[in-house]
């Protein structure tokens, strides 16, 4: 059986990621994504399901971070998970008497408009996951809430009070599993890497976008993060369509390598969009 780490405990949407790509697996609930990432890295779990990108907020900073500085894990397999938010609390809560919502920060800033409008007294207090924030509203005395899953909501004996008070009804949620090795190319594949200059220079990134232009390879998404190291040098992601074996792909990554300082391939997998 498949042992599968994800960020829980259980109830989270990183669970449901993990649920979603392989049901009958045996889930291991961790309290991190830099911890999900250590867990198959040492061999207790054999992939590990981190978020990565969600509709409203974007990129996951933390994953990010992790697959640049932290592991050598590659990319296994991308999911696209529905995001449904729903304020719970004790049962027989008020909605008038609530005065802290309890909520993963991704889940805070998803959920930002209703916030605003409905409890815009309310304190928004950082937990851990959706399900820790559960916990820590049941812990008080009736003037407290969580956003969650429904499924958390179920496993805690929380009431729901309002259900879908997500920003976007199209709310989603895109997952990426990690393990080891590359999958073989599918023809409708997608390839993450990271890389960086040696110098702040006009035309680098130009370089580098260029040589995939006249490759005809379309690159998805295209961001930076600090490298931090020094203040002003960033590291360059791009996920394009395409798998490293591919003759094509691979011509360009050597086109690339060069005109960079370093480049690092997060992994080749099968697109879910």
């Amino acid at each position: 059986m498949t042992r599968i780490a994800y960020l829980g405990p259980p109830g989270t949407f990183g669970e449901l990621a993990a649920l979603q790509y392989d049901a009958g697996a045996e889930l291991m609930p961790f309290p991190s994504h830099a911890a999900v990432a250590a867990a198959v890295e040492s061999g207790m779990a054999d992939l590990g399901i981190v978020a990565i990108e969600n509709l409203i907020n974007g990129s996951v900073q933390e994953t990010l971070d992790i697959l640049i500085h932290e592991t050598d894990l590659k990319i296994q397999a991308e999911l696209v998970v529905p995001v449904r938010h729903n304020l719970v609390a004790k049962p027989g809560t008020r909605p008038a008497d609530v005065r802290v919502i309890y909520s993963h920060p991704q889940a805070l800033g998803q959920c930002r408009k209703f916030l605003e409008r409905c409890f815009p007294r309310a304190q928004a207090e950082a937990a851990l996951s959706t399900t820790e924030a559960v916990e820590l509203a049941l812990k008080r005395n009736g003037d407290a809430a969580a956003i969650a899953t429904e499924r958390a909501a179920e496993l805690l004996g929380a009431e729901v009070l309002a259900r879908d008070i997500q920003d976007s009804e199209n709310n989603v949620t895109r997952f990426l599993v990690l393990g080891s090795g590359t999958p073989p190319p599918t023809g409708r594949d997608r390839t993450s890497i990271a890389f960086t200059f040696a110098e702040d220079r006009p035309g680098a990134l130009a370089s580098v976008m260029n040589a995939f232009a006249e490759a005809n390879i379309n690159c998805n998404k295209i961001e930076s993060r600090p490298t931090k190291a020094t203040f002003g040098d960033y590291v360059f992601l791009i996920d394009f369509e395409g798998h490293q074996d591919d003759p094509k792909v691979k011509a360009v990554l050597d086109r690339i390598r060069p005109l960079c300082a370093e480049l690092k391939v997060f992994g080749s997998y099968p697109r879910a969009i």
